[in-house]
């Protein structure tokens, strides 16, 4: 790829998830592509990852993680590890590379200290924020009474104000995250804008699945995302444990996809409640498997309880099982529904009773559920799809530094990772209502029609 121009060399970094995985930065990466820029990503390896690769002319760098934090003191060790090994690549990148634009994304609001660094260089900084780190702080761990719990939350307060004041622009992932910026960090609203991490439609659609996956039950429900401490991920056992051992729901079985910190006790959890039969993990997974899951799958989890955080974040699972019209099932969140709307369920937060309630109605009205499945597919690729989206992150990174947009460039087709498998299933025509409809009552023992 031809080096770009002046103004159009960005550095991405990004310390939560490993690049291509996070799919939201990829997103944001092929944006900028199509529009001219060229890109580098600085992230951790993932398992099996090169040091260093080039994707679809993006180039990323990438450094072993560190070890697994526990604790005030390795949770400081992680961020500390991380920021030195991500500011020697900066120095590699500007070198073979070069950057005008460094975007961070947090988790954790770090990275302000190496832009303010590159500043002396003529950097600019624009800031992703993909969570708020004082309200995780507090729904992980609680409003803190101690002086040690009060001086861990108010450092992380002061590092998300930094971040605030060093960066020329913010991107805020909802409009409550953007009144976080323009109230508690005191921004000008102009410098602050939406992109709402929506999926590719055109790529997150249903196929045929595998009717293996369903191993003999006559119903699945999916869970997809990080398994942590405030992702409520152990909802959905307790649910399935009523449901199956106080309902005797045998018919239905829980896939839970993703990884995290909390994995392996939700997969020590699970035995000792008996669901081992009923419940299935399957760890970090790409993006045909998650077609597959999600294209098996009659309703999609959303156990993510109310807290400071949750209330106020985008769940991107909850777009993503809309964008196979499955159902998402939830706890009562105000982002959730803006993003699903009235296409959604939603429960009380922590009413495992109710939670079971509702998985049990929609299993047992197929026509309501397919009825709500159709409203989602439709309303995730007309309102939330990830192309306008482009368009408006892209549009920061040109105002900030005085380009042209290429018109000729929308709407831009983001580009698979890897070639097209020619055995891959095949998609449901999204076109045919009759067989989208049969598609979305039965999702395993239907055949494409000839």
């Amino acid at each position: 790829m031809a080096k770009a121009g002046r103004g159009r060399l960005v550095l991405i970094i990004v310390q939560n998830l490993p690049v291509p995985l996070d799919r939201r930065v990829w997103l944001e990466c092929e944006a900028l592509v199509a529009q001219g820029y060229e890109v580098s990503v600085i992230c951790p390896k993932g398992p099996g990852d090169p040091a260093f690769h080039e994707i679809n002319g993006i180039h990323i760098y990438k450094y072993s993680p560190a070890p697994e934090a526990k604790g005030a003191f390795g949770f400081a060790l992680e961020f500390a590890y991380s920021w030195v090994r991500t500011a020697w690549l900066s120095v590699r990148v500007r070198r073979r590379h070069g950057f005008d634009v460094i975007q961070a994304c947090n988790p954790p609001d770090t990275y302000w200290l190496l832009a303010l660094l590159w500043r002396l260089r003529g950097t600019r900084f624009i800031f992703d924020q993909h969570d708020l780190n004082p309200e995780l702080y507090i729904s992980r761990f609680g409003k803190p009474t101690g002086i040690v719990g009060r001086l861990q939350l108010g450092g992380l307060a002061r590092l998300e104000r930094n971040t605030y004041r060093t960066a020329d622009r913010v991107i805020s992932t909802n409009a409550s995250y953007k009144q976080v910026a323009e109230h508690r960090g005191k921004l000008e609203p102009a410098t602050v804008t939406v992109v709402r991490s929506g999926p590719d439609t055109t790529v997150m659609r249903p196929v045929y699945p595998d009717p293996s996956i369903r191993a003999g039950a006559e119903h699945l429900l999916a869970y997809i995302g990080i398994m942590g401490p405030q992702d409520g991920v152990e909802n959905i056992l307790a649910v399935m444990e009523e449901l199956v051992h106080e309902r005797g729901r045998s018919d239905i079985r829980a896939v839970l996809l993703g990884f995290g910190d909390c994995l392996e006790s939700l997969k020590r959890e699970s035995t000792q409640r008996g669901l081992d039969d009923h419940v299935v993990f399957t760890g970090r997974v790409g993006p045909s498997q998650i077609a597959q899951y999600l294209s098996a799958a009659d309703l999609g989890l959303g156990p993510d309880l109310n807290t400071p955080l949750n209330n106020v974040s985008t769940m991107n699972k909850t777009m993503e099982y809309m964008a196979f019209g499955v159902v998402p099932v939830s706890f009562d969140l105000i982002e959730t529904r803006v993003s699903a709307g009235d296409t959604g369920i939603y429960v009380s937060s922590g009413d495992i009773s109710g939670f079971a309630d509702a998985i049990e109605a929609l299993l047992d009205d197929p026509d309501r559920r397919v009825e709500l499945g159709l409203r989602a597919r439709r309303r995730v690729a007309a309102e939330l799809d990830w192309r306008p989206q482009a368009e408006a992150y892209v549009r920061v990174f040109d105002d900030l530094m005085g380009n042209e947009p290429d018109e000729n460039a929308w709407p831009y087709m983001p580009r698979p990772v890897s070639p097209v498998d020619a055995g891959a299933p095949v998609r449901v025509d999204l076109e045919d209502a009759a067989e989208l409809r049969r598609f979305l009552r039965d999702r395993t023992t239907l055949t494409p029609m000839t």
